[in-house]
């Protein structure tokens, strides 16, 4: 059996969407510029209709992508108060070791990692460095910049 897909409600609900729009407007967009590139003419030396098709292929895949992690997550229970250890959901504040400032994580699911809303994935280096800790643990994770130590000063929701 395949894993299970991990996803916030926020995540499952913003997949929901993306599918409602590429299945949706988007597939009528993809149409008219196919029918467009189409009449441009001969199709064999025709980049417009090349590239339409490739963008077509792509938005395609990406549904595939969608439905088979619609049809295979587990909702992730943000319910519950205890913010004691890091787990997914959690939010994490930490303290750089190297250089004293800080920097705030959520930790999430694969499919919903977002570095520039610090939004970081459990099985990255840092937040599976992080998962299980508790506030005022140092942990150390090997980033692909090299090791990176980090004392955690919060744990929120």
């Amino acid at each position: 059996m395949a894993k299970k897909i991990m996803l916030t409600e926020e995540g499952l609900h913003n997949l929901e969407e993306e599918l409602k729009y590429l299945k949706g407007e988007k597939r009528k967009e993809m149409a008219e510029k196919i029918k467009l590139a189409r009449s441009y003419g001969d199709l064999s030396e025709n980049s417009e209709y090349d590239d339409a098709k490739n963008e077509q292929a792509i938005m395609e895949a990406r549904i595939r992508d969608i439905e088979a992690t619609l049809k295979n997550y587990e909702l992730i229970d943000e319910s519950d108060d205890n913010s004691e250890h890091v787990r997914l959901s959690s939010r994490v504040k930490v303290e750089m070791i190297a250089t004293g400032s800080t920097r705030e994580f959520k930790i999430v699911g694969v499919n919903e990692i977002n570095p520039a809303e610090g939004k970081i994935s459990d099985e990255s280096p840092i937040g599976s460095a992080l998962v299980g800790h508790v506030v005022g643990d140092v942990v150390e994770a090997d980033a692909p910049s090299g090791p990176v130590a980090m004392k955690i000063v919060e744990i929120g929701k």
